[in-house]
């Protein structure tokens, strides 16, 4: 068995984690697959990081939490939602379930036959993608939302100064 969680993780933050752990602490037998959305998106206020360095920080973070099972997955955007369902499974490794949040993604989806189940949000109000760019573009203390191992990641890679080189979205 397998199952798909879909986020952009821009960057990959502690609630991605604590949702992956969720995931594989609750269904230790199904392997995880971490869907990189809109994959072909990067250097833009709102996508920041390369799939690659997205999936690099998602490799460092679940390695560190001793997380294994999990394989991440690059998914381009096609701008088309009657055929995106169709389109992620034509270009991620089989899988029976998606795990999301989003009532769009859940709608097309189960609308393409495939089960869908909620996951909790951990700490929403502080992590969500948007809010630590914010924080980065404010040089907030932002590294306190991701793993340490993204946070010397993104200190490697001068992530936070291409946040700031980007602008606000």
């Amino acid at each position: 068995m397998r199952g798909l969680l879909i986020g952009r993780f821009q960057p990959f933050h502690s609630g991605h984690l604590e949702v992956a752990r969720y995931l594989r602490e609750r269904k230790p037998d199904e392997n995880l697959l971490l869907g990189i959305g809109s994959s072909e998106e990067s250097f833009t206020p709102e996508n920041p990081f390369t799939a690659s360095e997205r999936a690099e920080m998602i490799a460092l973070a679940l390695a560190e939490a001793n997380l294994s099972g999990c394989l991440t997955v690059p998914i381009p955007d096609i701008d088309r939602h009657a055929l995106w369902a169709a389109h992620v499974r034509e270009v991620v490794p089989p899988f029976d379930r998606v795990y999301t949040n989003n009532p769009l993604t859940r709608q097309l989806f189960e609308r393409d036959g495939v089960a869908v189940e909620s996951t909790p949000l951990f700490r929403r109000e502080s992590l969500q993608g948007l809010k630590i760019r914010s924080a980065i573009l404010e040089e907030l203390p932002w590294t306190l939302f991701v793993p340490p191992a993204v946070a010397e990641y993104l200190g490697r890679i001068e992530g936070a100064q291409r946040v700031r080189l980007l602008g606000p979205e």
